[in-house]
């Protein structure tokens, strides 16, 4: 009698028992243990202890794994579907064809209507997470620019990541509609931290959310994959202070790479820090492309985008607090403070609103 194969995906954590993980590490599992890290904001993540049934030949697995899965909400799964098929197209299908470091995947799936998903990935420890409220330093951010060099520079302008059906060229109906919801967006953000938000900010939270729409589709090369949300949190940072590797790729998407590194440096650098390494953080950056192998883009037009790419900021902080299915907390909202505060001012020190 044929044995029928379980689910590839495990609907909740209570789904990946050992039956389930003997199928799919093709290893005895004889038991698993779940513990929940993060509050994880439109999905759910867990640390997996593994023990497998004694083998002559060592551990014939991983002894730990990390096992995300969608919202433990289903009513909240459907409007962050996208961002599920995103992330395990990310790991099973391009990952491998970048140099950024990303932990190992040893499984992903995904249901039809991407409602429901699992990815295994590597444990990471010792490297720690970032603090997006906190900061980083100059020398953490010269890692990570460093890493998003790795990302951007192995498929660069390569137009056949766009046959790739969960990766598309943001088109002039796409963008008109992500600006409308980004201005909606906006005013519920304004109305809900009004009272901690300065009048400046509030300006420029609104006149960046107007611009969106002809900021998504302008400069459309050069084009790379991007990360979309590579920030402090979603980062984690290895002991050695050299090492830093991206998690989260629920927003990858092809479009212009200065934009990932502007969002990384206009909302995890605290301002002073900014102001006084922006421009040396972005040459390393524009260095390491060159060493790469990419050709045509000057170091002058690289900080011409950065410039311009610092629209990220208030785009996906806006999106994230607005859409995020976690329930809210006082350490998510100094998140999204931080996150718009330092947006807010880079764009202004920038005349970033200016270069469109």
């Amino acid at each position: 009698m044929t044995v029928a194969p379980p689910c590839p995906f495990a609907d909740r954590v209570d789904d990946i028992t050992p039956a389930w993980l003997s199928w799919i590490l093709d290893a005895e599992v004889a038991a698993v243990d779940a513990e929940r890290v993060g509050t994880g904001q439109v999905g759910s993540t867990y640390l997996l202890t593994i023990t497998y049934v004694a083998d002559s030949d060592g551990l014939p697995g991983p002894a730990r794994l990390v096992a995300k899965l969608a919202a433990d909400d289903p009513a909240g799964r459907k409007g962050v579907a996208v961002g599920y098929r995103n992330e395990v197209g990310f790991y099973t299908q391009v990952a491998g064809t970048v140099d950024v470091r990303a932990p190992r995947c040893w499984h992903g799936a995904i249901s039809d209507d991407g409602t429901a998903f699992t990815l295994l990935l590597d444990d990471l420890s010792p490297a720690r997470p970032g603090v997006q409220a906190a900061g980083c330093s100059p020398d953490a951010a010269r890692a990570a620019v460093r890493n998003l060099a790795g990302l951007h520079a192995p498929r660069w302008n390569d137009r056949s990541l766009a046959d790739l059906d969960f990766l598309t060229l943001t088109d002039a109906e796409t963008a008109a509609f992500l600006g409308a919801v980004h201005v909606d967006t906006t005013e519920r953000f304004v109305e809900r931290y009004g009272e901690v938000l300065d009048a400046d900010d509030v300006a420029t939270l609104r006149e960046a959310a107007v611009a969106t729409g002809d900021w998504a589709v302008a400069r459309p090369e050069p084009f790379a994959l991007i990360h979309g949300d590579y920030r402090l949190d979603n980062l984690m940072f290895h002991p050695d202070g050299k090492t830093v590797t991206a998690l989260d790729w629920q927003t990858v998407s092809l479009g212009p790479p200065a934009r990932d590194v502007a969002y990384f440096l206009g909302t995890s650098l605290d301002v002073a820090a900014r102001r006084a390494h922006e421009e040396a953080l972005v040459g390393v950056y524009h260095d390491e492309l060159v060493a790469r192998g990419v050709a045509g883009y000057d170091a002058g037009r690289c900080f011409d985008d950065y410039r311009l790419g610092q629209l990220q900021g208030p785009l996906i902080t806006v999106l994230g607090s607005e859409y995020a299915t976690a329930v809210r907390t006082p350490e998510a909202d100094r998140m999204f403070l931080a996150m718009a505060t330092r947006s807010c001012t880079a764009i202004r020190d920038l005349g970033s609103l200016e270069v469109l």
